[in-house]
């Protein structure tokens, strides 16, 4: 039985799967979801992108709700999925989806991040085929945008399709820190930038001794913004799976509060 109390801050719906795969491991977590996930309004470009989407050598989905709001798109637009064109993911829970869905896709096994998606051998093996590469990347507003740079830095054309936008959930001002002492926690875990910024608002005042527990997070990037922001212990679990975290929980002490 594991020591940890961590702190869930995904998406509902990504919280409870979450959840449920920590339970199975004996690590007791509770959730309080920070981001609310909305479907942007269909628009004419996202139509016109999917009923063209054989100009391009590979397309990215970075996240699962771009991987499903995809999905309906393609069941709307293109009743024959374009199974041999190549598709990836930032992780093998998106991946899934894809997989399920029919379509050929690929994501790397070691690290769910963005540098471990572009050294995929297979995501380089569509750009060199292609004359003029183009990639589409699948995301919600604003995100991945180190994606697109590196990509861009090879001589690709990146376009991007936003599907959604992320919504900062509301909670009284103190919902945070009393979650925290009520139920004996000694981790918190973040899955985003956007995810950590809106832990970190929603802290407040008590952030100086929030900011003393484990702080669980998905990537280089994530982990120095929350250096940056006074957070004292972070971990690094360099993925924002639940495999990626459990693998970091086992490694590291919990602490005794």
């Amino acid at each position: 039985m594991s020591n940890w109390r961590v702190l869930l801050t995904r998406p509902v719906e990504e919280c409870a799967a979450l959840a449920a795969t920590l339970a199975e491991q004996g690590v007791y977590s509770s959730s309080l979801p920070l981001l609310v996930i909305e479907a942007l309004a269909e628009t004419s470009e996202q139509r016109a992108t999917i009923l063209e989407l054989d100009r391009y050598c590979a397309v990215i989905a970075v996240s699962k709700p771009a991987a499903r709001l995809a999905l309906a798109l393609l069941d709307r637009y293109r009743p024959q999925p374009p199974t041999e064109q190549p598709w990836f993911s930032v992780g093998a829970a998106t991946a899934e989806i894809l997989d399920n869905y029919g379509l050929t896709v690929h994501y790397p096994e070691q690290g769910d991040d963005s540098e471990a998606l572009l050294a995929l051998p297979q995501l380089q093996q569509a750009l060199a085929a292609a004359g003029a590469p183009r990639v589409l990347i699948l995301r919600g507003e604003g995100g991945r945008e180190l994606l697109a740079e590196r990509l861009r830095d090879q001589g690709v054309q990146v376009d991007y399709l936003s599907l959604y936008r992320r919504l900062s959930a509301q909670y009284p001002p103190a919902a945070l820190v009393e979650r925290v002492q009520a139920e004996c926690l000694n981790g918190l875990v973040v899955s985003s930038g956007q995810g950590f910024s809106h832990l970190r608002a929603l802290a407040g005042e008590h952030w100086p001794s929030l900011a003393r527990l484990p702080l669980f997070v998905p990537s280089p990037r994530v982990a120095e913004q929350a250096r940056a922001a006074g957070a004292e212990r972070i971990v690094d679990c360099r993925g924002a799976s639940a495999a990626a975290l459990l693998a970091a929980l086992q490694v590291q002490p919990a602490p005794d509060l």
